[in-house]
Order: C-alpha cells, then sequence, then structure tokens
C-alpha cells in the first residue's frame, strides 16, 4: 500500500520558491481573462521567492499544505484590514496548485486558517474575492460565507468588482 501525507504548517525558510511557484500557477489560473494580461504578469512577478521569503521572516501568518513532499497550497491570513466591516480577521489569500484544487484540500487550508484565527481571539472573519472569479466565490459560498460587502478594484485600467464574504 502507498500513503501520502498531507500537511498543513507554518511556512519556514526554505518553503519561498515554492510558494512563489504556487502562487504563479493559480493565479494564472484563477485571473486568466479576470485581470488584463499584462497586469497579471506584472502582480505575479512582483511576488517572487524574494518576497515569500519576507514575508516568512516577518512572520506574517503563513501557512502551506504539503502534499508528500510537495508545497502544493498556501493561506495567508491575519487582522481585518477593513475594520469598519465588524470582523476581528481576515484571510487575505488561499491558493491551491491548479492541479490540485477540486478534491478538499482548499477547504482543509481554510479550516486550519478559521482554527488560528479563533485561537488569536478572532472569532468571526472576513475573506475578499473577485466576482468575476467564479471558482473562489462558489468555495466561499459553499463553506457558509455571506456576502457583506462590495467594492470595485482596478486592474490595468478596467475595473472588477470585489466581494467580501463573512464568516462567524
Amino acid at each position: 500500500m502507498v500513503e501520502t501525507v498531507i500537511t498543513i504548517r507554518p511556512a519556514r525558510l526554505g518553503d519561498e520558491g515554492d510558494i512563489a511557484e504556487v502562487h504563479d500557477e493559480a493565479w494564472r489560473e484563477a485571473y486568466r481573462g479576470v485581470i488584463p494580461g499584462r497586469e497579471l504578469e506584472r502582480m505575479i512577478a512582483r511576488r517572487g521567492p524574494t518576497w515569500w521569503r519576507m514575508a516568512i521572516a516577518r512572520r506574517t501568518p503563513l501557512m502551506v499544505l504539503e502534499y508528500g513532499d510537495s508545497v502544493v497550497g498556501y493561506v495567508s491570513y491575519g487582522r481585518n484590514r477593513v475594520p469598519a466591516l465588524g470582523y476581528g480577521g481576515e484571510i487575505f489569500e488561499l491558493y491551491l496548485a491548479p492541479a490540485c484544487q477540486g478534491c478538499g484540500l482548499g477547504r482543509r487550508m481554510f479550516e486550519a486558517a478559521r482554527k488560528d484565527l479563533e485561537g488569536h481571539g478572532y472569532g468571526s472573519f472576513v475573506v475578499w474575492a473577485l466576482a468575476d472569479n467564479q471558482r473562489a466565490v462558489g468555495f466561499y459560498e459553499q463553506l457558509g460565507g455571506r456576502v457583506v460587502r462590495r467594492a470595485h478594484e482596478t486592474f490595468g485600467g478596467q475595473e472588477r468588482e470585489r466581494v467580501a464574504f463573512g464568516f462567524g
């Protein structure tokens, strides 16, 4: 019998290259056709291994999901950046490598972040998603999130709607 271990753990120095790779693949999958191509590539380029190394070194709440020996997902979270929403915490990013999407691993990362947020006194939290990213919108709706705010963001001169989902 072959056994594959799935682990969710805090990111550590040495993970930055793998996280950058997951970020690149997941963002291209999620935002191609939603964010203008040139702007999307600029955004991805800003988040290389050096950026992730600095995030880990700053002790940004960041967990990775390992499938076997490979990092295939990450989730970052912390205090809500928009306190007027009335939620204490926020999941900033939750991404999986495209080949690993749709099999429950995202839910596991979400629950791990939820548990850590609760452990730090954030019993409620928000997650923002671009409205045109139907996969993310469906994911957060399926997890029980309710739309608590809509806003707009401009990418490469094009405006896109963002949706905040509230939990707790």
